[in-house]
Formats: structure tokens, C-alpha cells, sequence
């Protein structure tokens, strides 16, 4: 019962920590400060894009741990390793008009990459590599 709460709560806080990521793109788009048509601008699909894959990862943490295959304190850790990726990009966002400069996207794709690739570890679907003639198969990434 406690590691279901903990979950429920995890859960909630992430999709708490995610929407004003959405709200900062969505004001700016209302201002016209991210008018697609506007080459300077093409950058706003960018926080729609990370706030979806965050969702996304957080769906695949909740899935896992509803199954049994993590256990609760590792769908805490995954769920705020993926908050604290959605609130980088809410800065990001907020300090450029609802804007995450490539790099600094890149950069957050490849933090929430990383906490994708531990949960295909953690649940057992990640890719494996080494042929275990040393004793064992290694986790890539």
C-alpha cells in the first residue's frame, strides 16, 4: 500500500513539474512570440516535442512499476530524474520566450535519454552487449 502512495505521489508531482513547461510554450505561442512562420521562431515545437517524450518516459516509469518489474524507491528516482529534466527546460523556456535553444535541447534529449535507457535496464529490455566470455553481458549505456 505505502509503495503504491509513493508511486501515485511521484507520478503526480512529475505531470505537476511538466505542465507549466506546456504553459510557458503555450503563452509565448499566444503572444506570437512563436509564430511558426517566422524562421527565428522554429524553435517552440522543441518544448512541445520534450514535454511529450518526458510524458512519455514518465507513462513508461508508471507502466513498469505497476507491473512489478522496478520497484517503487527506483520509480521515485526515475520520476524525479525526469522532473528535474522538465524543469530545466521550464527555465530554459521561461528565461527565452517559450524557446530551448538547440544545444540546450540536445542536451536535456540526452539527460531524458538517459533515464529512458535505465529503465529498459532496470525492467530487464535494454541492450545488452559483450558476449559473456568475461563472465557477463553489460548494460550499453
Amino acid at each position: 500500500m505505502r509503495a503504491s502512495t509513493s508511486l501515485k505521489t511521484a507520478t503526480i508531482a512529475a505531470v505537476l513539474i511538466a505542465a507549466p513547461v506546456a504553459g510557458a510554450y503555450a503563452a509565448g505561442h499566444r503572444r506570437g512570440a512563436l509564430d511558426a512562420t517566422d524562421p527565428a521562431n522554429m524553435t517552440g515545437p522543441r518544448v512541445t516535442s520534450l514535454v511529450e517524450q518526458v510524458q512519455g518516459v514518465d507513462r513508461g516509469i508508471t507502466d513498469a512499476r505497476e507491473a512489478n518489474t522496478i520497484s517503487a524507491s527506483e520509480a521515485q528516482r526515475l520520476h524525479m530524474r525526469a522532473a528535474h529534466i522538465s524543469q530545466a527546460a521550464e527555465r530554459v523556456a521561461g528565461s527565452d520566450r517559450g524557446r530551448i535553444p538547440a544545444g540546450q535541447y540536445k542536451d536535456l534529449l540526452r539527460r531524458l535519454d538517459n533515464v529512458d535507457q535505465k529503465l529498459m535496464v532496470d525492467t530487464g529490455s535494454g541492450f545488452l552487449i559483450g558476449d559473456g566470455s568475461d563472465g557477463g553481458h553489460y548494460p550499453n549505456g
